[in-house]
């Protein structure tokens, strides 16, 4: 699936990349999905965090598939969020976000990048480490939930 990748400087598509959240983390978990007022708050936070964070939606005929990240140093972005509708899961978007992601941070001041992903979700680890992402440090229990992630690291292009 070809999309179209924009930067979100604005946060119009806030609701959007929600929506996209909670029906992929219900279809990757086996639950219910979340309310948009229950999906929309984490999101709205770390979005809120920081003049530096960023939002980038994958376009097609809507939203399709976004990433949100923020600062986690002065030099290092945090990829907090990375979500695919679950129809889109296989074709691609999140490939095309994933690589797209490395120019945009580089131009905003990053120099590298980090994200977590739960070990358990193989079709993640996969892209990530496909894509030259590199294990940092050990597998542990996220504080909240207990389901083990480990974090990866990147160097963006100078």
């Amino acid at each position: 699936m070809r999309v179209s990748i924009e930067l979100d400087d604005r946060g119009r598509y806030l609701d959007d990349a929600a929506r996209v959240w909670a029906e992929g983390t219900a279809a990757r978990d086996g639950t219910e999905v979340a309310p948009l007022e229950v999906a929309r708050v984490p999101l709205r936070t770390v979005l809120s965090s920081s003049p530096r964070t960023m939002l980038v939606v994958a376009l097609g005929e809507r939203v399709v598939g976004f990433s949100l990240i923020a600062p986690h140093t002065e030099r290092t972005a945090a990829v907090r969020y990375l979500g695919v509708r679950p129809d889109g899961w296989g074709a691609g978007v999140g490939r095309q976000l994933m690589t797209a992601l490395p120019p945009l941070l580089a131009a905003a001041g990053f120099a590298d990048a980090e994200l977590d992903v739960y070990v358990d979700n193989p079709r993640a680890v996969r892209l990530y480490e496909n894509l030259g992402w590199q294990p940092l440090g050990d597998p542990a229990p996220h504080p909240r939930n207990g389901r083990v992630e480990q974090r990866y690291r990147l160097d963006l292009p100078s």
